[in-house]
């Protein structure tokens, strides 16, 4: 998530961004987030104020009480519960506030390095490297997929009952080869040094914040219904 300091101090600069992700309809949220940042500070100052006048107030009612002018106390004890009242209706603003300005914030992509070039689709994606020439065989290259299953290592028929299509289970040699990369790449990494670890296999909404948007959280993953929780890939 970017900074609101840098959102704050270059907003053409985050806007030019949003144009640069043909995101255009995003271009609002800067002016929306600049407000309701102007919006907060400014509370913040006035919550400040009466806090330091509500100290002030109190050490007079002190002072006053001491004197056994006990009248004046009463009116300012009145005047101090006034500005209670006050710092409490502020801070419920001042959370609205936090929110509306973290729920724009979320969904303002992040500032691309200058030398990411700018393209609509990957039809414009820029060519850096290229090595050899691509071959193209005479004979039909088959499907991965078709390939498996032509040896009885896969089976799209019942994935397809019990899951819909696109799904697939994997029988017998194909299966024990997919676990046997899984047990080599995992031996590999402990031998390189690093933990092994088993995660949860879900998460809450709160520990993608900053790295997508709640609207790319919607589309990307799957959410368990009625629980703030989604499921990780495995």
């Amino acid at each position: 998530m970017i900074d609101i300091k840098f959102l704050r101090e270059n907003p053409e600069i985050v806007k030019e961004n949003i144009k640069k992700k043909f995101q255009d309809h995003k271009l609002v949220l800067v002016d929306e987030v600049i407000a309701l940042d102007k919006e907060s500070r400014e509370l913040t100052v006035m919550q400040d104020e009466l806090r330091s006048g509500r100290n002030s107030k109190s050490k007079e009612i002190g002072g006053l009480m001491a004197k056994g002018q006990k009248e004046e106390a009463e009116k300012l004890k009145k005047e101090v519960e006034e500005i209670n009242q006050k710092l409490a209706a502020n801070e419920g603003r001042e959370e609205e506030l936090k929110e509306e300005i973290k729920k724009r914030m979320m969904k303002i992509p992040n500032i691309m390095d200058a030398s990411v070039p700018v393209g609509k689709d990957d039809s414009e994606n820029v060519e850096n490297e290229k090595f050899g020439e691509p071959v193209v065989p005479s004979y039909e290259i088959p499907h991965h997929a078709d390939i498996l299953e032509s040896f009885g290592g896969l089976d799209k028929e019942s994935a397809g009952r019990t899951s819909g299509n696109g799904f697939y289970y994997l029988l017998g040699d194909a299966a024990r080869l997919h676990e046997a990369m899984l047990a080599y790449s995992r031996d590999f990494m402990i031998d390189k040094g690093f933990t092994y670890c088993i995660p949860p296999f879900m998460i809450r909404s709160d520990v993608v914040d900053g790295v997508m948007s709640f609207e790319e959280l919607e589309a990307m993953m799957y959410k368990i219904e009625g629980e703030d929780l989604y499921l990780i890939r495995n």
